[in-house]
């Protein structure tokens, strides 16, 4: 990791705010990553103060390390909350109880004034780039706004000591795009909860397919930036292929085309919004996992998926170009090669030998990915933005050179 040294740190607890606009139970890349880090955390003794909007029906809070603001619906995701900016509040709580980092994974509204509120106080902030929002802008016709978003983000995370990406690709693309102060920090995987052992025969037979029969899973959000159009066009060539073997195609998830999906895939098996338990037998209980998403960051559901034991066809960035190897524990195709993506599922479809090495392929690898060794690199990364701010107020307190000598061998009266 670039630029991070820890030996020789001290061993003592951090008092941490983390800053976000959404959070378990929501259900989204963003909350999960941060509900791992904040419970990983807490069992490594820190102490944490959560501060994020107040969700609608939400009722009042007396828990103290639980900062609730205002927030308004996010349009398009019934739910979600964006949050008020709140640096008046942030302020007088960090006046009384001063955290010795910030870490902000939300660049909106709340984001920027506990930004603003901890350079006021001087409390050194890591932040985290969580969304590819300048992709997402062209799915929802605003990509006429891309360079003025980019003008923002680039502000905001230049004011924070680090900024904390999810994979060497979004390293390379925010460098390109001028941002600096860039570190890696990964994802991991829940591997005993996610497990080949949670195939479920009985849920195999609720979505109507035998034991023989291959399951094609999607496992997301049912939104335009998933770039689902192509799932659909895949599992159409993907049951050319199959000739007289049957397949079924499940979707886990929700989101706000799932109206429009429900509609053109009449055939397909819409579940949901799954979480848990629940979600892992999901996963087990399919065979192929298709995701033509071409707008992530990272992708949690590509290492559930791996660590379920399935067969992964996926664009070759984001985790799936982190944690895939093409022929070995799955398959990749060139971003944006919609035919090499279609061909590759349908090889892997064709090919069962191959299909089946991958899977157990997948499991062996995305085993190692536990969320353990990601909380102490993050630990790391926050115990180093306070190291840094201290070496910096001890370096603006110091005496000029040659002050205290011309003080002391002033003439006496």
């Amino acid at each position: 990791m670039p630029g991070l040294q820890t030996a020789g740190m001290p061993d003592t607890s951090l008092h941490i705010a983390l800053v976000s606009e959404t959070f378990a139970p929501q259900v989204n890349g963003v909350a999960h990553t941060l509900q791992q880090l904040y419970r990983g955390l807490q069992a490594r003794g820190h102490h944490l103060q959560l501060v994020r909007p107040r969700q609608p029906g939400e009722a009042a809070c007396a828990d103290r390390n639980l900062l609730l603001t205002r927030g308004w619906p996010l349009p398009g995701y019934p739910g979600l909350q964006w949050g008020h900016s709140a640096r008046g509040k942030l302020l007088r709580q960090w006046r009384r109880v001063r955290p010795d980092v910030l870490y902000i994974a939300t660049e909106g509204p709340l984001g920027w004034s506990a930004l603003q509120a901890a350079r006021q106080l001087q409390i050194p902030v890591v932040s985290g780039y969580h969304t590819n929002f300048q992709q997402y802008l062209d799915h929802y016709g605003l990509g006429l706004l891309e360079r003025l978003l980019m003008h923002y983000l680039r502000c905001f995370h230049e004011r924070c000591q680090a900024t904390l990406v999810p994979s060497p690709f979004q390293h390379t693309e925010l460098t390109r795009r001028g941002f600096h102060n860039l570190h890696l920090l990964g994802r991991g995987v829940d591997a005993q909860l996610f497990h080949p052992a949670r195939r479920c025969h009985s849920l195999r037979q609720q979505w109507g397919v035998a034991e023989d029969e291959l399951v094609v899973l999607y496992v997301g959000r049912l939104a335009a930036e998933k770039n689902l159009a192509l799932l659909g066009r895949t599992f159409a060539s993907l049951q050319q292929h199959a000739g007289q073997r049957r397949l079924r195609l499940v979707v886990v998830g929700d989101g706000p085309q799932a109206g429009q999906w429900r509609r053109q895939w009449p055939q397909a098996v819409f579940c949901g919004v799954k979480q848990g338990e629940e979600l892992a037998r999901h996963y087990a209980s399919a065979d192929l996992f298709v995701f033509p998403s071409l707008s992530e960051t990272f992708g949690n559901v590509v290492l559930e998926a791996l660590a379920s034991g399935l067969a992964v066809i996926a664009y070759d960035q984001a985790a799936a170009a982190q944690y895939i190897r093409h022929g070995y524990n799955g398959v990749l195709a060139m971003p944006g090669d919609e035919r090499g993506f279609i061909e590759a599922a349908g090889w892997l479809l064709d090919d069962g030998e191959s299909r089946r090495r991958m899977r157990l392929n997948a499991r062996r690898e995305a085993s190692q990915c536990g969320w353990p060794q990601i909380v102490e690199q993050f630990e790391a990364l926050l115990r180093q933005a306070t190291q840094n701010t201290l070496n910096t107020r001890q370096v603006a307190q110091r005496p000029a050179a040659g002050t205290l000598s011309r003080a002391t061998s002033a003439p006496r009266d």
